[in-house]
């Protein structure tokens, strides 16, 4: 029976999943007795159990082809196609929205984005569980692909450490034996514990801390996912206050490094986190920017006032470090000291901060969108070589072989994904313009989706962004910007190259 089920499609089982997960917002509804959406949850799950195992008997006989890009295709329909299915539920259960709202609801939380469709207090409870369940499944769909699909076609960032093109994988590595699909299973069955365990401890230690359960389960969830998605507005309107946003602090740097959790991807070639090139650069990130802006706040605040306490100034160093390393790991949470720490100061601070950290992104083969730290350090490498060479054209770089390899194939195509990068920003900006959006609001909105980092279209701009005066074409612009954060323009145009399906 388990080899059966094995042997379908990914995106069937993924389906199936996805299916099954709506029994839980139907026991929590039914719990609260809000009926109308228990039923909502609970026969769109079982009709797509029954789809999904109909489908599955007719096609049981039909030999599957072992292919890599057919799992990257699947992989695609799952952030593309899926929302269609999780939004069903949602949909009947709101009752006052369109279905086209729904299914960008759903996409914003299967890629990790978490831009807010609705405000929070339109949803209940089980609305927002079920926000929160999608984006904790998309996180955990981020992290099983990223070693067992993204991995072996040297894509998502492992393109500046492989020897092989990307999309092309390693011909002669360990992954070329293994039939795909099992290696799918084998990689879900090792992270699996690894992310729900450490999604436990968190919610838990929130509750301890005096949050309400479902808030902390919801907090929880969406750090882990890097989506940002808070049934409050955010961690500021917690119950847990500064002791819990120390506590999700701690769990986003997971964010920052695959090495926190794994060292089975071809990230893991320096060994210990402390010498992770990823982490270290995330760190002086982190540590530095915050302290910067700390020191124009501290000046500003000086020229304003000088009746300013110590406590005051830690709260200021603390709203800066924990809204910066939330950006950084595109989570997008603020901290309740963020506003306060603009007020001692007297000045505002530029939402343009928020977007560069949300461009640089988090680590490699984590639920974290962006460029990646790791393709950032590379360009970094190269152009510490190439001014190196501008005063000494004969020298000889001292570094490793790996080193060298990343300034010089690495460094190639990590540039060739930063101006894919840049470019479909330029074009996704054109076309919300072309919808009407200012250029402001289309500068947020691209970056907000192609970095996964929702949260900005409220903390970035002057004015916070509603998305529902959009316009439908719009809405659907936005929806494709986050599909492609968040498999990446490598991906696709791997997906489009015809040579990728053959042998």
């Amino acid at each position: 029976m388990e080899r059966r089920i094995a042997n379908q499609p990914l995106f069937l089982l993924l389906a199936g999943i996805g299916a099954a997960a709506m029994f839980v917002p139907a026991i929590h509804a039914l719990a609260n007795e809000r009926h109308h959406e228990a039923r909502a949850f609970f026969y769109s799950g079982l009709l797509g159990l029954i789809i999904v195992t109909l489908i599955a008997v007719a096609r049981d006989s039909i030999p599957r082809r072992y292919r890599e890009m057919r799992n990257l295709a699947a992989l695609f329909a799952a952030f593309a196609f899926l929302p269609l299915m999780l939004a069903v539920p949602f949909h009947e259960a709101l009752r006052t929205t369109t279905f086209l709202n729904a299914y960008a609801e759903m996409v914003s939380a299967l890629t990790t984005t978490g831009m807010p469709h609705f405000e929070p207090e339109r949803l209940s409870s089980t609305l927002h569980l079920w926000r929160a369940m999608v984006g904790w499944m998309g996180g955990l769909l981020v992290w099983v692909a990223a070693a067992s699909i993204l991995a072996p076609l040297s894509l998502g960032g492992f393109e500046v450490t492989a020897t092989a093109e990307p999309g092309q994988g390693e011909r002669l590595s360990q992954f070329a034996l293994v039939d795909p699909q099992r290696r799918i299973i084998r990689t879900a069955l090792r992270l699996v514990p690894i992310y729900g365990g450490l999604t436990a401890i968190l919610w838990v230690l929130l509750i301890i801390l005096g949050e309400v359960p479902l808030v902390a389960a919801c907090h929880a969830m969406s750090t882990l996912s890097t989506s940002g998605i808070s049934p409050v507005g955010g961690v500021q309107n917690a119950s847990a206050g500064y002791a819990g946003e120390g506590l999700i602090a701690l769990f986003m740097l997971f964010a920052l490094s695959r090495l926190t959790f794994s060292n089975d991807t071809l990230t893991s070639a320096r060994p210990g986190i402390l010498r992770d090139p990823e982490f270290r650069l995330g760190m002086m990130i982190v540590i530095g920017v915050p302290l910067i802006l700390f020191l124009r706040h501290w000046i500003g605040a000086y020229e304003v006032s000088s009746e300013r306490t110590v406590t005051d100034a830690i709260a200021a160093l603390w709203g800066g470090l924990f809204t910066v390393l939330s950006f950084l790991t595109t989570t997008g949470f603020e901290s309740a000291a963020w506003h306060s720490a603009r007020d001692w100061s007297g000045m505002p601070t530029p939402g343009l901060i928020f977007l560069g950290l949300a461009i640089i992104g988090g680590g490699v083969a984590t639920t974290a969108g962006g460029v990646k730290l790791l393709r950032v350090w590379v360009l970094y490498l190269n152009g510490v070589r190439e001014m190196e060479r501008m005063i000494h054209p004969s020298s000889v770089g001292r570094s490793g072989a790996q080193n060298r390899r990343f300034r010089r194939k690495g460094a190639f195509v990590a540039w060739i994904f930063f101006m894919l990068f840049a470019m479909t920003l330029a074009l996704l900006m054109l076309v919300l313009a072309a919808f009407g959006a200012d250029f402001e609001t289309a500068t947020v909105l691209a970056i907000a989706a192609l970095a996964n980092t929702g949260p900005l279209v409220s903390a970035a701009p002057e004015f916070p962004i509603v998305l529902a005066e959009l316009g439908d074409g719009a809405r659907m612009a936005l929806v494709a910007g986050m599909v492609l954060g968040r498999l990446e323009m490598l991906a696709i145009i791997a997906l489009l190259t015809t040579e990728t399906w053959r042998d």
